[in-house]
């Protein structure tokens, strides 16, 4: 590397990831997102990085796979020098005591680093997700779309196949993941003084806490919590955090204040592609609604059925009258949307992510092998991390942001058709109703 690393964050699933890539590259911080924990040689490759990332699989497994996956991922970020190591969770912090354990992670990073507590950010405000006195509260799609729950009361997540949110109250929730103590940094402490916060960030660990959850509503909050994440930063002891992007947001906002960073404010237009090739393994009703404007706007569909493709022994067998249907549509000229149909998939909750997921990213593959495709989106969290292994990709940098939480990457994909093919991966929740249709054109109409 040609410069210390400020960051590196390690993923729970692949769009997560995006996410993470998106707004530490809003701040200015050249980042490149990995599939694996990158080598000396990789990295090499990658010149001027100020951060990078790996989209990782955690979320979808049981807190035993967890352990033994992160204790390695970990102690392989910790040996770049940067001053921090983020573990970037779900927004709406999906994770259960079987899977997905936030607080597995939690305790593994905390044996790992050996610093005094891990804070814990999970509000990402300009996502539409909120933390008032310990409670997440999440909009049914991100940013400005749609209506506002408490997390538990969320018309998706509480609702979610693998896990559904049956608590808003973060701390309650961690409890059963970990036996850390966590304190709370709450909204009324973050309208006083920045020494108030580092003060009462200090007492909280005198009495015990191990965790430190912080609230925010709003995003000038987060430079405030970003400055004293900061504080801890160290490039030999590595400072280890837990959170969504919301960390990013607060890291990136506090190094723009400092002259660390330039934000960027303006962003290239990538222009339209047609045709637009997406792949969706989401059973959540906004991407749900996604596919209902695609079908009414024109875009061919293919249905997979989840469950034969989750009972196949050979998965290509299950997947290729998929893709030649698929092809067929390409070769008339129209933009394909392949997907599961969620509502089937909610039913099935053990229906394999990595099945479906590996499933899509074959069918990517060998379209984008046989047609001009060269703009690939991919919907759908859990399956996502599959998907982008099953399409070769090594790394991801951002061409532009064009839906807040998703950006439009280039792949890096070495002996892949998708080598250098611009690709986007989505959250089930991210999005307005015309989320394809934003992707298609290459701009927000």
């Amino acid at each position: 590397m040609d410069k210390p690393l400020l960051l590196a964050f390690y993923g729970d699933d692949f769009t997560g990831s995006t996410d993470a890539l998106e707004f530490l590259s809003r701040a200015g911080a050249k980042t490149a997102l990995f599939i694996e924990p990158p080598t000396a040689d990789q990295l090499g490759r990658y010149q001027g990085l100020d951060a990078i990332g790996v989209a990782g699989l955690t979320r979808s497994m049981p807190p035993e796979t967890m352990e033994t996956t992160l204790k390695i991922a970990f102690a392989e970020l910790r040996k770049l020098g940067t001053r921090h190591v983020h573990y970037k969770v779900c927004s709406t912090f999906d994770s259960s005591p079987a899977i997905g354990s936030i607080g597995r992670a939690i305790d593994v990073g905390h044996a790992l680093f050996q610093r005094q507590f891990v804070p814990l950010l999970v509000a990402a405000p300009s996502l539409g997700r909120y933390c008032a006195f310990g409670n997440l509260f999440a909009r049914l799609g991100t940013g400005s779309y749609g209506t506002v729950y408490r997390l538990d009361r969320h018309p998706s997540m509480s609702k979610h196949p693998v896990t559904p949110a049956e608590e808003s109250d973060i701390r309650l929730h961690l409890a059963r993941q970990t036996d850390k103590a966590t304190g709370l940094i709450d909204l009324t402490q973050l309208t006083t003084s920045q020494q108030f916060i580092a003060d009462s960030t200090t007492k909280l660990i005198e009495n015990g806490a191990q965790v430190i959850l912080f609230d925010a509503m709003e995003d000038t909050q987060l430079r405030s919590i970003g400055e004293l994440i900061d504080s801890y930063g160290n490039p030999d002891t590595p400072f280890f955090s837990v959170g969504s992007s919301g960390v990013d947001m607060a890291l990136g906002s506090h190094w723009a204040q400092t002259g660390a960073l330039t934000p960027v404010t303006s962003w290239p237009d990538p222009g339209s592609a047609n045709p637009l090739l997406v792949l969706s393994g989401s059973c959540s009703p906004v991407t749900a609604g996604q596919i209902a404007w695609a079908r009414a706007n024109g875009f061919a569909e293919v249905i997979l059925d989840a469950q034969t493709i989750h009972d196949s022994i050979i998965p290509d067998a299950a997947v290729a009258g998929y893709v030649q249907q698929a092809i067929a549509h390409v070769g008339q000229g129209a933009n394909v949307i392949v997907h599961t149909a969620g509502g089937a998939v909610r039913q099935h909750r053990t229906l394999s992510s990595e099945k479906l997921g590996t499933a899509l990213g074959q069918i990517a593959r060998e379209i984008v092998r046989q047609t001009r495709v060269k703009r690939v989106v991919v919907a759908g969290g859990d399956t996502s991390s599959y998907a982008a292994r099953a399409m070769g990709i090594e790394a991801v940098e951002i061409i532009t942001a064009l839906v807040p939480g998703a950006p439009l990457c280039r792949a890096t994909a070495p002996g892949s058709p998708l080598d250098g093919l611009e690709v986007n991966f989505k959250g089930g929740q991210v999005g307005a109703p015309d989320y394809f249709g934003i992707l298609r054109a290459g701009r927000v109409s």
